[in-house]
């Protein structure tokens, strides 16, 4: 019976591990997850920004040269 009882408890203490192991591998994918969505949408962030100073630079640059044609 002592034998029975300590193999029991052995399974039993490596199917707890199993189960810890399986659980924290939800939560780091779950984690990867929300890093990579994070990460796609402040690059979308950024391009839209660059688009927005590129499209800026070339109404003032038009504005510039609009100015200077009428002063001469």
């Amino acid at each position: 019976m002592r034998s029975l009882l300590i193999t029991l408890g052995r399974l039993g203490g490596v199917l707890a591990l199993i189960l810890l192991v399986i659980a924290l591998l939800r939560q780091l994918i779950a984690l990867v997850g929300f890093l990579l969505v994070a990460i796609k949408i402040a690059l979308v962030v950024i391009f839209v920004a660059v688009v927005i100073l590129i499209v800026l630079a070339i109404l003032r640059d038009r504005s510039r040269h609009r100015r200077e044609a009428e002063e001469l």
